[in-house]
């Protein structure tokens, strides 16, 4: 039997790390729904790095960056966060450097994995598929925000681990699965409403940026598959699941 683990922060990675586990990271506000739809609209590569510095850097080089703290665009940057940046126009055929606040840390902690797949709401059901199909651990690591724990990435965790645990061969005794679980269940089907007392959407309120939270919570709009594998993020061949 594969086991299926829940870290709710980053700074808690240490302790759930398995070298032979599938490890998804998600940033549902907003990294991971945008990483996910750039892809759905074609970009070629993502290129995550931790820090604004390497962005700026790799801007200097003539690559096209996306770039954020805290919600807010930096200035070097051709864009931010949002999901709505990632038009099929802009990011078709195009490799892009992406650092965030949460997301991209997480995403490179998360490379001692067997394998990193991202996930989003908008690919939840290809995720679990693609787990189902391969008998490995699985560990969903939640970007959190600073290290902390945040509710959005928790909500999606419980979603994902519940479609995960119905296949045979996996497994839990893992508190955190049953939690989120449990969270995502009290969300039940007015996800909207209880979004709406998330820290993260005051957040993007404050800075006019909450337009996208409809947009991040809905379902199976791709089976799209990134992978972040030697420093880069590309899609999985649909012929591997």
């Amino acid at each position: 039997m594969n086991k299926v683990e829940v870290c709710f922060s980053p700074a808690l990675y240490k302790e759930y790390e398995n070298k032979d586990a599938i490890v998804v990271v998600t940033d549902i506000l907003r990294a991971s729904s945008a990483i996910v739809t750039a892809f759905m609209n074609g970009v070629d590569k993502i290129i995550p790095v931790g820090t604004l510095q390497e962005a700026k850097a790799l801007k200097d080089q003539g690559y096209m960056v996306a770039a954020e703290r805290d919600g807010i665009v930096r200035d070097f940057a051709d864009f931010g966060n949002s999901p709505y940046n990632f038009t099929s126009d802009r990011v078709h055929g195009r490799e892009i450097v992406y650092s965030t606040t949460n997301g991209t840390q997480a995403i490179n902690l998360a490379s001692s994995g067997y394998m990193v797949l991202i996930g989003a709401y908008l690919n939840i059901r290809a995720t679990a598929d693609y787990i189902l199909s391969h008998h490995r651990d699985v560990l969903i690591l939640c970007a959190g925000w600073k290290n902390k724990f945040n509710l959005e990435d928790t909500l999606y965790a419980g979603a994902l681990s519940e479609m995960i645990l119905q296949g045979k061969h996996f497994h839990t005794i893992c508190d955190s699965v049953k939690a989120a679980i449990d969270l995502y269940h009290i969300a039940g089907e007015n996800m909207t409403h209880y979004i709406d007392k998330v820290a993260q959407r005051e957040r993007l309120r404050k800075n006019g940026l909450d337009d996208v939270i409809g947009y991040c919570h809905q379902y199976n709009l791709t089976t799209k598959l990134p992978e972040y594998k030697n420093k880069f993020i590309t899609v999985l061949d649909n012929s591997e699941y």
